[in-house]
């Protein structure tokens, strides 16, 4: 067995394949469903594939954790999460962008589906080589995988055959990216290019950043949120005429561009820190744009002087961009004079001092806990004096946003299912309750409905492209959703 693989190396293969990938995508709306969907689905498939081979280590915690493409949340899971998401994988499933890229291939007469399951053989194999080999075990899920994705396309009818990779050629590779000689031929393992349609030797071209025309059409494009969007705009406005004054010689007076998200949870908050991030870019207040989101999980640690030390990880990692604190709160224990989360805050303050004119930090929460926690030091005070509020989704727009996710996962209503879909949607805004999850609900439903159809489908002796798409009244079931949202509460 060879040497396993440095984390770094790791994330520099899965970075490079996902993003060359990522800009190949034709259709605007497949590519932005890749780029927000597909870490999480690949992280998900690396349990999948260390399950297969039940072999976890502390070690594979790192691995996972190098899991993102550029400009994407860094994952801070821990052992004891890793084993458990290990232990318990569902199995796999067909992500929703994909199904989005197969509708555009069809829509287009392209084929970046059938490339995308080269994409992710060569990803699996890569978190199957971590620990040094490739085992049959990993290999034979790979395999089922790559083929439940191919099948997808051959029932779809996007143009292409079946990849000519053959999982059982990387059984036993070196990971250092040489083959290995065993003395068989049919063991020679091939290493995994990390964009394979990149001429060798090139440097693959730059991906545009986004315009703020189009940032600010994809805000513009978001289900309700207007006082949110006319808050944006304005903050917007003053950065601009700030700039103009500046090149004009003017004094400009300081301003904290440091903003404080209030509202329930599921009412778009990370959505638009998302957005901010790269409209701040596109202003030139911002010189990546990226987004880093944490929680007290990923600020605090048990132990004196450890807190210090991941606070200040985390800034590392925004500078450049946003650091987008979720459940801000939670860092000022009332209770608690010598809680960590002090510490952090501490941190926090400095680091928003010394980086003032290359880092944001947005913190969010509830809007009664927020005022806690903004006034629990004065540091806070004078740092944070912007705030956005964020209301909850009334029931026709909870009923929009699930139009929208149908439209872009590649379903289609009928006339009664959507009827259905509306009322039941204004009778579960009217009988909200403090576990009310506004989109978070709404998503539930939909996964409930698809899981659902899904039955019905598979029922089916041939089902056609239509009965695939089809979601109907029976497919509904918003009991469920309010369940599902409890628990996830709870």
């Amino acid at each position: 067995m060879s040497q396993p693989m440095t984390p770094a190396a790791v994330h520099k293969q899965y970075d490079e394949a996902m993003t060359a990938f990522r800009r190949q995508i034709a259709d605007p709306a497949a590519r932005v469903a890749f780029g927000r969907e597909a870490d999480g689905f690949m992280r998900q498939c690396a349990c999948g594939v260390w399950h297969a081979d039940q072999g976890l280590t502390p070690l594979h915690v790192e691995y996972y954790n190098a899991l993102y493409s550029k400009g994407n949340p860094v994952p801070t899971a821990l052992y004891w999460e890793l084993a458990s998401a290990v232990a318990e994988f569902p199995g796999f499933a067909l992500p929703s962008f994909f199904r989005r890229l197969v509708q555009a291939d069809l829509e287009g007469g392209r084929s970046q589906s059938r490339r995308f399951v080269d994409t992710f053989t060569l990803m699996a194999l890569l978190f199957a080589a971590v620990d040094g080999k490739v085992s049959e075990a990993e290999a034979g899920f790979v395999n089922a995988c790559a083929d439940s994705l191919s099948a997808y396309c051959d029932h779809a009818g996007v143009r292409g055959g079946k990849s000519g990779l053959d999982v059982n050629e990387f059984v036993a590779r070196r990971t250092d990216g040489a083959p290995v000689k065993t003395g068989r031929p049919e063991d020679e393992a091939v290493s995994p290019a990390p964009a394979q349609t990149e001429a060798a030797g090139t440097e693959p071209p730059a991906e545009q950043a986004p315009s703020l025309e189009e940032l600010l059409a994809e805000l513009d494009g978001l289900c309700g949120l207007a006082k949110v969007k006319e808050d944006v705009k304005g903050l917007i406005n003053l950065v601009k005429v700030r700039k103009l004054r500046q090149e004009a010689g003017l004094p400009v007076p300081p301003m904290s561009l440091h903003l404080v998200f209030m509202g329930n949870p599921g009412t778009g908050k990370t959505t638009v820190a998302r957005l901010l991030s790269k409209i701040y870019h596109a202003v030139g207040v911002l010189s990546k744009g990226q987004l880093v989101e944490v929680d007290r999980s990923g600020l605090v640690a048990g132990f004196v002087g450890q807190t210090a030390l991941k606070t200040q990880e985390a800034i590392d990692k925004a500078l450049g961009g946003v650091l987008f604190i979720d459940e801000a709160y939670a860092l000022a224990n009332q209770d608690n004079a010598n809680d960590f989360g002090r510490e952090a805050i501490e941190v926090l303050l400095k680091g928003m001092e010394d980086h003032r004119d290359d880092l944001i930090v947005i913190v969010a929460g509830y809007t009664d806990l927020m005022g806690d926690f903004i006034h629990a030091n004065p540091g806070l005070e004078s740092r944070f004096n912007k705030y956005f509020y964020f209301e909850d989704y009334d029931g026709e727009q909870l009923a929009e946003i699930f139009r929208s996710m149908c439209r872009k996962n590649g379903y289609e209503l009928d006339e009664a299912a959507d009827k259905a879909a509306a009322e039941a949607f204004q009778l579960l805004y009217q009988r909200r309750d403090e576990n009310f999850g506004n989109a978070r609900d709404v998503r539930n439903v939909f996964e409930a409905a698809v899981a659902s159809q899904a039955n019905r489908v598979a029922a089916m002796e041939a089902p056609e492209r239509k009965d695939l798409m089809a979601l109907t009244v029976a497919d509904l079931d918003l009991e469920d959703g309010e369940e599902n949202s409890e628990k996830e509460s709870g």
